[in-house]
Formats: C-alpha cells, sequence, structure tokens
C-alpha cells in the first residue's frame, strides 16, 4: 500500500487519467484491443479501465460523446484545496466532488470551456 500512496504523491497535481465517453464500451474496448493490444478491467455495465503498458484511463457510456477529445484527469493529494486552488484560478466548477468506487472527484471548465477532471484516492 506504501507504494501506491507514494506514486500517488509523487503525482499530485499532474495528469492521471483520460477518459472516453463512449457509445458502446464492448465496441471501444474491440477496437482499442485490435488497433493497439491495450487491456482492459470492467468495473460494472458502464465502467471499463483501459491500459496501454504506460498510462491508465477508462471508457464510459455516463455522458454524452465528446468527439472533440477525451477528459483528461489530473490527480490531487487533498481534492478540497485543489478544487479552491481551480477557482482561484478562474476556473468553473462544473460537477461539484462527488465519490465513486476508490476516490472522489470533481470536474471544472478551464477559462477556454475546456472540461477536465481531478480525483483523489479513498
Amino acid at each position: 500500500m506504501a507504494e501506491k500512496s507514494e506514486k500517488q504523491e509523487h503525482n499530485d497535481r499532474r495528469i492521471d487519467y483520460v477518459e472516453f465517453n463512449v457509445a458502446d464500451i464492448a465496441a471501444a474496448k474491440a477496437f482499442y484491443g485490435s488497433a493497439f493490444g491495450w487491456r482492459f478491467t470492467d468495473y460494472g455495465p458502464n465502467y471499463c479501465e483501459f491500459d496501454d503498458g504506460r498510462l491508465k484511463g477508462g471508457f464510459t457510456d455516463f455522458g454524452p460523446v465528446r468527439p472533440g477529445g477525451p477528459l483528461v484527469v489530473v490527480y490531487a493529494r487533498d481534492l478540497e484545496e485543489v478544487l479552491t486552488s481551480v477557482e482561484k484560478a478562474g476556473g468553473t466548477i462544473c460537477r461539484p466532488i462527488t465519490d465513486f468506487p476508490g476516490g472522489r472527484r470533481f470536474h471544472f471548465l478551464d477559462r477556454d470551456g475546456y472540461e477536465l477532471a481531478v480525483w483523489a484516492s479513498a
């Protein structure tokens, strides 16, 4: 457990994860598995994590497909502190802090309207 904690400590305020909203999780797995050899871990019917061997991310059907790009997720040791920092920098919170299996997260819009998320482990 200490190894995971040290890794997360090292990754504070860095891009940690990328999420794709997809229309069909099974089809996304088939495509990325075939094209790139990615590995997958299912977390229920609406979420699947991918692992490309260097970076992990996810496929979800919880939100609309965003052809403009995936959701970039940043890790934070202290979620509330980073939320305050985002607001002070001019970001707009578009999804308040919510729990999910393994942690908590919030979403924000930057000054150009790009949506990002920030998460912290449970």
